[in-house]
């Protein structure tokens, strides 16, 4: 029997109940409150319960167990209130949240926190009540007290809200602070519901008049307001159009005034009716798969269903453009048709776009797309449609995996390989395609994961039978893969030394491209104008004052920008260290290659899509329609470029500075290179006649370079898995590194020793440092880190992490220390 049922019969008992409940915070363990019997009937696993905890934080959490096993060191509280009737996350949620904070190392609060909606999670809201014995004699107070007791006087209580208006500062903490100590007021802390349903004001008809006879004499015998007459009329012909009519859209569409409505309203021939509404617009809900698959993909789909039979992950290893969309998109179609509910992961907000629209076309309002860009109440209500079994498509970034499914047969990891998968800050440090698998395993559904460039880890899992393996060799319409050229920036003397931007070849075959009415796409994997400036003369570099790295110049805002925390600075004009006045700005971001191209390219329209240039909403969606549609000829960007994006007419990509992507200090450099680029690469070509790849780099003699010349996956794939097990790497062994922050450099590096020596006896073989990371130093915090490479038996590695966690423990008991931030980070990338 599950918790939940146990759950339910429980709560139908009137013995001394109790919850285990998860709370929204960093937490050891999940604390138990105690069920008073007013409350016994109401409450069920996967409820929300108003708690308390410490002296008076109130604090919304879910139900996870409920039971009658008094705690026997304490003596539990009791629960407030109940907030939900019904649950609002299932058993199956809950399991994940569990498997999550075990496997990653965090608590169940940290990922409760993550999976639910702000909303759902209440905030607790500072209210202060007046002290009625202080009296009336304000006199001894200064201006900001004063204005607060006297308001208090007069209400009885105030939010910390309206006290902000009052004083007109948000910073009013201060203030509040000697009211407490004066004893002019206490403080209370209640539970705020922040969720609201979006309100519609709707236009009814009086059922009086529904009858035509009734609606004939009316209209007959009107008299005066002929306004109002034209009013009505034009409602009755947007109920015929529409079906249902809103206020704001009558008074549009008629051209009426509100003192008309108002009129037909007092006259009762017309009523006003307040309704809540979705936020979101959905299409009507159809399933219309209206296209044949190719031979090659239909042999694709029949050996993913066939080995579903035996496996429930299976691996899609189709080069780009071979259409595994379209897969994808047959595969669904046989899950809906099945009745089940199906997630479609990305790992870029900016893909979602593109696919939605695709996906709309055949699947119309069953679908829906969930990721962080939408607020709060918009999150709600798709989680609410997901919970109901309303929607039985979502199409979203890693945080969708935590919604309330409760018929999932299929999820789909597209661009499994790609690294967005993994959350880093903060905890939980999820990979939402590992998690996805156990997921899976909760509804007994399959898992398909798609790239043209897999991970190294599915790759291996798929050759050892862990998953099924299917490949989609040819490209869709029998397209060839698109040329590619490498060009020795070496060859290449510019007269101020500078690093080559444009090379003669790039540009010529721009040229080339535009005269044929060709886009291209150029990729630089740093944004910015200018990634660090240079004093000409003492070559002193400005850097962040809170984190040890060089500071970007952004031209558009005249500033120097530190991507690591945000810190914005002047742009320097006179050097710090020699007091000279002239720099020189050194290598390239995006920032600087589109003002390049637009002195290149005069009459050519260029666009940036980076992380400065998109904003809001829509911002993707806009700027690769207009791409789409053939209003932007040439394309830079920095990731966001490559990932799976689909353009009918590109035939030329550059790679601006390929060295770059092949000299990090990575175990996974040359698998992260390769990527990128057969993945950039694969975006030329698509339809047509064949793309044309042009890479600039000056060490011209990689090997990955090689790999990504001639399209050959499974070859890198030889040769980078000889390394990994020469030198013990994943995929053949489990990886878990362990940093250590703090503002004292000595405090760190204590920190980390403590846990080395600690670890040294049962798991010394295993351990790599502590050392200092690249960088060491970030929003004022120094790093110091230690790596684990682990053989994969997980007995021996369960038993290493929770030795970790007892060591942290014991750490923060040493007074030195207790201020040393320790994050355990699992299958860090």
């Amino acid at each position: 029997m599950s918790d939940f049922d146990a759950g339910k019969r429980v709560a139908e008992t009137l013995s001394p109940l109790f919850a285990e409940i998860i709370i929204p915070l960093a937490l050891p363990k999940n604390y138990t409150w105690r069920i008073p019997p007013h409350f016994q009937g109401k409450v069920v696993p996967g409820c929300r319960v108003e708690v308390v905890l410490g002296k008076n934080k109130k604090y919304a959490g879910i139900i996870k167990r409920l039971h009658q096993s008094k705690p026997a060191a304490f003596e539990p509280k009791d629960i407030l209130n109940v907030l939900d009737a019904e649950p609002i996350v299932f058993e199956r949620q809950m399991k994940l949240w569990e498997w999550i904070a075990r496997y990653y190392m965090c608590s169940e609060g940290e990922v409760m926190a993550a999976a639910l909606p702000a909303h759902f999670k209440l905030s607790s809201e500072t209210i202060l009540i007046f002290n009625g014995e202080y009296g009336d004699d304000f006199a001894s107070l200064d201006d900001n007290e004063y204005i607060i007791a006297e308001a208090l006087h007069i209400k009885k209580e105030l939010k910390l809200t309206e006290i902000q208006q009052l004083t007109d500062s948000s910073n009013v903490y201060p203030v509040i602070k000697r009211l407490i100590e004066k004893k002019v007021c206490f403080v209370w802390e209640k539970l705020k519901e922040t969720y609201r349903a979006k309100k519609q004001t709707y236009v009814v008809l009086n059922p009086q008049y529904a009858n035509e006879a009734e609606l004939a004499t009316l209209m007959n015998n009107w008299q005066r307001a002929p306004r109002q007459l034209e009013l009505l009329l034009g409602y009755l012909h947007l109920m015929k159009t529409e079906g249902e009519v809103t206020k704001p859209s009558l008074l549009k569409k008629s051209g009426a005034s509100e003192a008309q409505l108002k009129g037909l309203v007092e006259k009762d021939i017309l009523w006003l009716e307040r309704r809540s509404i979705d936020r979101l617009h959905y299409l009507p809900r159809y399933v219309n798969v209206d296209f044949d698959l190719t031979p090659a993909q239909q042999d694709a789909f029949a050996g993913i269903n066939e080995l579903f039979k035996e496996k429930s992950v299976c691996l899609l290893n189709g080069i780009t453009s071979s259409g595994k969309t379209q897969v994808y998109i047959k595969l669904i179609e046989l899950y809906i048709n099945q009745g089940k509910q199906v997630l479609y992961l990305l790992p870029e907000i900016a893909l979602t776009s593109q696919i939605i629209r695709r996906l709309q076309k055949h699947f119309g309002g069953y679908i829906g797309i969930y990721h962080s860009k939408f607020n709060q109440n918009e999150r709600i209500e798709i989680w609410n449609k997901i919970k109901t079994g309303e929607m039985k498509i979502i199409l979203g970034a890693r945080s969708s995996l935590f919604l309330p499914f409760n018929n999932l047969g299929l999820i789909v990891v597209d661009e499994e390989h790609d690294t967005s998968y993994k959350q880093y800050d903060p905890a939980p440090r999820y990979h939402a395609r590992d998690s996805a698998v156990y997921y899976a395993t909760l509804f007994e559904a399959k898992v398909l994961l798609g790239s043209a460039t897999p991970s190294l880890e599915s790759y291996y899992n798929a050759l050892q039978g862990k998953y099924g393996l299917v490949e989609i060799g040819e490209r869709y319409g029998g397209i060839q893969l698109p040329a590619i050229e490498i060009i020795d920036t070496k060859q290449i003397v510019r007269k101020d030394k500078s690093r080559v931007i444009l090379s003669p070849q790039l540009k010529a075959a721009v040229e080339r491209a535009l005269e044929r009415g060709a886009q291209a796409i150029l990729f630089q994997n740093r944004r910015g104008y200018s990634p660090y400036q240079v004093c000409a003369a003492c070559g002193w570099i400005p850097q962040c004052e809170h984190c040890a790295v060089n500071l970007t110049y952004h031209k558009l805002s005249n500033r120097l920008v530190c991507h690591y925390c945000g810190a914005s600075y002047p742009y320097a004009t006179t050097c710090a260290a020699c007091g000279s006045h002239v720099f020189e700005q050194r290598n390239f971001g995006t920032e600087k290659i589109e003002e390049l191209l637009d002195e290149t390219f005069p009459s050519a329209k260029v666009a940036r899509m980076d992380i400065d240039s998109i904003r809001g909403k829509h911002a993707h969606d806009s700027l690769i329609q207009l791409f789409e549609q053939k209003r932007i000829d040439i394309l830079v960007g920095t990731q966001m470029v490559v990932k799976g994006l689909d353009f009918e007419y590109v035939s030329v990509v550059g790679i601006l500075d390929a060295d770059s992507l092949l000299s990090f200090a990575d175990f996974r450099v040359n698998e992260r290179a390769f990527q990128l680029m057969e993945q950039v690469s694969g975006r030329a070509g698509r339809k047509g006649e064949r793309g044309l790849v042009m890479i600039q780099v000056s060490n011209t003699k990689h090997p990955v370079l090689h790999f990504v010349q001639q399209h050959d996956y499974p070859a890198f794939f030889r040769f980078e898995i000889e390394s990994r097990e020469r030198f013990f790497y994943p995929p053949f062994s489990r990886i878990i590194l362990v940093t250590f922050r703090h503002k004292m450099k000595e405090r760190a590096a204590e920190a980390a020793q403590f846990l080395a020596r600690k670890l040294q006896p049962g798991f010394g073989e295993y351990v790599i440092g502590p050392a200092e990371p690249v960088i060491n130093r970030i929003r004022n915090q120094y790093l110091m880190e230690l790596l684990l490479k682990l053989p994969k038996d997980m007995t021996l590695i369960n038993r290493c992490k929770t030795f970790i966690n007892q060591c942290i423990a014991e750490l923060h008991q040493v007074k030195t220390l207790r201020s040393v931030v320790v994050i355990s980070n699992v299958d860090a990338l």
